[in-house]
């Protein structure tokens, strides 16, 4: 009897702790989502958002592993997390902090079961890190020569479909000329850090690019410089098919409009014009092609952009994603997909970055309010 008491005795409490759990998570993620003020975000009809992840503090740069686990890189944290997915849900099961008092660790990609890591000033490589979440491999360095200049200097990086792995190198100031030809580019090498090259110039400051799922082409968003007004220069969505093309800043943005700080020097006319202008002080960051099929036919291949938002527009503008339109893989329309991070003129989240999951859905992360959330659509 007295056994058979225990087991009772074990049974209950055991009860009682699952049910602690299950309230404490319950609770956790309904003060997460109250916190998020999801409902004040604006969709088209059919589309919902929800919380990936809610506690993913400075959450930047999104990549996928080849196992289903999202990477996530950072700025100012120094850290970069790995969130596996929760079996059964469209969640993440727990953030898990890979690394560590990094030199603003923004870019992360996923390529042949390692993760590369791009800080400031060189690129890191973490091997089979899909196996070893709980206990990160030492990172191989694997180019070290990039400028040190933190201005500017957080980094997106990607690898295309030549298998190279393109790296921006942003300007160390708000208009200038360096005398360094690496700065305003970006450029690419091979996956072992060797063959470093310039892909394309004039490039102020980008932050996310991707490739067209037809053409193979690539397209990216460059941020504008300052203090031109609260209408000028616009951000852009631009298109280099090819390499050695000239974006022209410092000398001109917009449709080759030449810039006051350098109108003596002619060079806007064989600069490349944006494919498409995009709202002044926007910050348009990452970027993506919908290569779902869970999305209505109308986004299949076409691009959504993630608006940082303004930070010194007298009228706050942005913090929201934008879509724009392909006609003939052209750039032919630019709206707003969804909004609602910024409630009368005071932001309470900035997407940053974008990813396509396998089942189609969009992730969006969200420095400012530390979370990822899962954008999905479902028909009425």
């Amino acid at each position: 009897m007295k056994k058979r008491g225990t087991q009772i005795g074990m049974l209950i409490v055991f009860v009682l702790l699952v049910s602690l759990m299950l309230w404490y998570y319950s609770a956790t993620t309904s003060c997460s989502a109250r916190a998020l003020k999801l409902e004040e975000i604006r969709l088209p009809s059919g589309f919902q958002i929800e919380v990936y992840a809610g506690n993913v503090p400075g959450a930047r740069s999104l990549a996928l592993g080849s196992r289903g686990t999202v990477f996530v890189g950072t700025r100012d944290e120094g850290k970069v997390y790995a969130l596996p997915e929760l079996k059964g849900t469209h969640r993440a099961g727990k953030v898990v902090t890979i690394a560590s008092g990094l030199n603003m660790p923004n870019g992360v990609s996923f390529r042949d079961g390692s993760l590369y890591v791009a800080e400031v000033h060189r690129i890191l490589r973490y091997d089979r890190i899909e196996e070893n979440l709980n206990e990160p491999p030492t990172p191989v360095a694997i180019h070290e020569s990039f400028p040190t200049d933190r201005h500017h200097g957080w980094k997106f990086i990607r690898f295309g479909p030549d298998g190279m792995l393109y790296i921006p190198v942003g300007v160390p100031c708000n208009i200038c000329r360096p005398e360094d030809p690496r700065y305003g580019t970006i450029m690419r090498m091979k996956k072992d850090g060797a063959g470093l090259e310039i892909f394309a110039l004039g490039v102020r400051n980008s932050v996310g690019f991707d490739w067209d799922p037809v053409t193979g082409e690539l397209w990216f968003t460059d941020n504008g410089r300052d203090w031109l007004g609260n209408d000028l220069p616009p951000d852009e969505l631009n298109h280099a098919p090819v390499s050695g093309m000239d974006f022209g800043f410092p000398f001109c943005y917009g449709t080759n409009i030449p810039d006051p700080t350098y109108s003596s020097v002619n060079r806007c006319a064989k600069a490349i014009p944006p494919a498409m202008n995009l709202g002044a002080h926007v910050a348009p960051l990452g970027m993506r092609f919908y290569t779902g099929k869970s999305f209505p036919k109308a986004y299949h291949g076409q691009i959504f952009i993630a608006e940082h938002g303004s930070w010194n527009r007298t009228t706050p503008i942005g913090y929201r994603i934008t879509f724009v339109r392909l006609k003939n893989r052209r750039a032919a329309g630019y709206e707003v997909f969804a909004d609602g991070w910024l409630q009368k003129n005071r932001a309470w989240g900035r997407p940053v970055d974008l990813l396509v999951m396998p089942d189609g859905a969009m992730l969006v992360s969200d420095d400012r309010a530390g979370a990822i959330y899962r954008i999905s659509y479902k028909e009425r």
